[in-house]
């Protein structure tokens, strides 16, 4: 017999899982010089745990520009083709316990892991793929498919139990701002929040969510911590 699944965890990807070193931000940067003609760093607008389409909405209002039809395509072909050449190897990271806690997750047959993310898929694809992290998960969100972070949620949470008949309360999304700890209240999902990113734990647990922790590392915590969940 098939094991029923248990529980769906979502992952957040920057800040999360991996680090870029700024090289979503300056591939953004080289779209805007080569759509807009205007040469931005981008230093002002906010990128952490939010999603691409409202960053680049950010980025519309700053310059006061819009896209004529059709156009926003060949701005984020543009994006994507700078990040599959400047995030090359040696650039970027893993970040602590990633790779041990997916493994662990992958031998638990009743768990099933997903992506949640602002990133653009083609986006999320090439990160994932440069740390061969992309087997990893089942299913996911991803910017384009949704106006907000919270929906986005919603809509990831909801998969979870088309897909895999797994209830809200039994999804856990894992991120690092404070954006991931709303959408997953949101959806009604559990969260556990990592100081991996820009806030730091006490921060973090300032947003109350279910788990604080410096990092991934700490597999074994985790695992009983999920195992607890009724």
């Amino acid at each position: 017999m098939t094991t029923p699944f248990r529980l769906a965890w979502l992952f957040d990807i920057d800040g999360t899982l991996l680090v870029t070193d700024g090289a979503a931000r300056e591939s953004f940067a080289h779209a805007v010089r080569e759509q807009l003609g205007v040469a931005d760093d981008l230093g002002d607008i906010a990128f952490a745990g939010r999603t691409e389409p409202l960053i680049l909405a950010d980025i519309l209002r700053k310059h006061r520009a819009e896209f004529p039809d059709g156009e926003e395509a060949r701005f984020w072909n543009s994006v994507f083709d700078h990040m599959r050449t400047i995030f090359h190897d040696g650039r970027g990271r893993l970040l602590p316990g990633v790779p041990e806690l997916l493994g662990a997750l992958a031998r638990e047959p009743a768990w099933v892991a997903g992506i949640l993310t602002g990133n653009m898929t083609e986006m999320a694809r090439i990160k994932l793929a440069r740390f061969g992290l992309a087997n990893h998960f089942r299913f996911g969100g991803f910017g384009e498919q949704a106006p907000d972070r919270d929906q986005l949620a919603r809509r990831t949470v909801e998969r979870a139990r088309q897909q895999f008949g797994i209830a809200p309360g039994h999804c856990i999304v894992v991120g690092d701002t404070e954006h991931d700890v709303s959408c997953a209240r949101a959806a009604g999902a559990r969260v556990v929040a990592v100081a991996t990113g820009p806030l730091t734990r006490a921060e973090l647990e300032a947003l109350r969510p279910d788990l604080a922790l410096e990092d991934l590392s700490d597999t074994d915590r985790l695992l009983a911590w999920a195992r607890a969940i009724e």
